[in-house]
């Protein structure tokens, strides 16, 4: 079976301004993550990051990629329209994306969603997280227990403004005692849309091997499928219209 192209992109900023982060992710998150993607036979992974010739997105990377993996936080705004708008059209014509943790402001998410805020609650005090699986039977879940529990991340709490996910897989509770829709799946187009909540910059959640496994998983099932052929636009009738 043909490897997935997988593309890892990261605005790459936390890392490179805050030493205390870079302490925790020195060649940058994307690298982590691709660190764990890999190895073995599934995957070919590249990463690009914000500050690339066009964010590392180019035409070319953005025909061949299967799954688009992506985090952002403080430079959402710097990301240009016209490569959101190629993203997009990509997950609509069935590329698969994976939105992490602070990616839920992007204007990638935003756009496919339909909605322009993504507001929650937050605090940042690297409390305890418990994230609780939902659906036991999910791909994304496949190799897990009940639980993950993270020892400090930054707690996202409800109300979350994002429409209904199609397949909600997580949910999170935190030691404040908020909770969270932490797994969210929607369809759009011929894509999957998976966002996943940890990994906020200052704590190793991506070290975590439960995370990397979830990670894994959910870029299996983001993968594109063929599927039923689709045509649109004015088409013949199959049958005879008024014996015509």
């Amino acid at each position: 079976m043909a490897k997935l192209n997988v593309t890892v992109w990261n605005e790459y900023r936390h890392e490179r301004h805050n030493e205390a982060i870079a302490q925790i992710y020195p060649q940058g998150i994307h690298q982590t993550i691709a660190g764990f993607l890999e190895p073995g036979e599934e995957f070919n992974v590249r990463t690009a990051v914000l500050d690339d010739p066009d964010h590392g997105l180019t035409d070319d990377v953005l025909a061949s990629t299967d799954v688009l993996l992506w985090w952002g936080h403080v430079a959402h705004g710097e990301v240009r329209d016209d490569i959101v708008e190629k993203v997009r059209q990509r997950v609509l014509d069935g590329m698969g994306l994976i939105v992490l943790h602070s990616g839920h402001a992007s204007k990638i998410f935003q756009r496919l969603l339909g909605t322009n805020t993504g507001a929650l609650k937050w605090r940042d005090d690297g409390e305890k997280e418990r994230l609780w699986v939902i659906d036991a039977t999910h791909p994304i879940v496949e190799g897990l227990g009940e639980y993950i529990e993270i020892p400090q991340e930054e707690m996202y709490g409800e109300r979350f403004e994002i429409p209904a996910p199609d397949e909600l897989v997580f949910i999170s509770w935190f030691e404040g005692g908020e909770v969270f829709r932490s797994g969210c799946c929607y369809k759009r187009g011929r894509g999957k849309v998976f966002y996943f909540r940890p990994g906020h910059e200052a704590f190793p959640t991506y070290h975590q091997p439960e995370i990397q496994q979830v990670i894994t998983n959910a870029v299996r099932w983001a993968a594109p499928v063929q599927g039923a052929k689709v045509s649109y636009g004015r088409v013949s009738p199959l049958e005879l219209v008024n014996n015509r």
